[in-house]
């Protein structure tokens, strides 16, 4: 089959399967791309997810687009980022279709309330395991409380706060790095 339609139907699978955001298409995106497909290693694709983080976006399009620009360079990464999103952006379209004509009746609301409250709920839940997988330390900490407190009280910018951030974690490994060397 096409290469094209190959990367566009494998991140359209993907993307019309995967609830719950970027961190749970890995175990999908694995199997698909590495296990199946034989596209990517398995470090390959954890530096993409590694990359995919870091970057603006939304994890499993940075992912889809760069696993696509790797098998046929710019058009293979437009294609498979239209996979990825091609689903969601269809079952938005469905659901906002339906939503105007019902989102007046009590029962709808209702529902969106709990369905909010649920949202909040997991996104915490998210928060509370990334802290714990990335809070290791007095550094990091420290760093942690600091944006949050310039997010609640100063209305900081979040990409200053981001930069600013990386540039006090470089430092702080740095000077422990400096600090380290002088001990030798």
């Amino acid at each position: 089959m096409n290469i094209y339609a190959d990367l566009f139907l494998a991140f359209a699978k993907m993307g019309a399967c995967t609830f719950g955001g970027g961190y749970a298409m890995l175990p999908i995106l694995q199997r698909e791309i590495v296990e199946k497909r034989g596209w990517a290693t398995d470090e390959d694709l954890t530096d993409y997810y590694a990359i995919a983080q870091c970057t603006p976006g939304i994890i499993a399009v940075n992912v889809a687009t760069f696993i696509g620009f790797k098998q046929k360079r710019c058009l293979g990464g437009v294609v498979a980022t239209l996979g990825v999103v091609a689903p969601s952006v269809a079952i938005i379209a469905l659901i906002a279709a339906f939503l105007s004509n019902f989102a007046d009746i009590p029962l709808v609301q209702h529902a969106l309330s709990g369905v909010n409250a649920a949202v909040v709920a997991l996104i915490l839940s998210s928060v509370i395991k990334l802290g714990k997988s990335t809070l290791k330390d007095a550094v990091t900490a420290g760093i942690f409380l600091a944006v949050m407190a310039l997010s609640f009280f100063a209305g900081w910018s979040p990409v200053l706060m981001v930069v600013l951030a990386g540039a006090a974690g470089w430092l702080a490994r740095r000077l422990r790095g400096l600090e380290q060397e002088a001990k030798s």
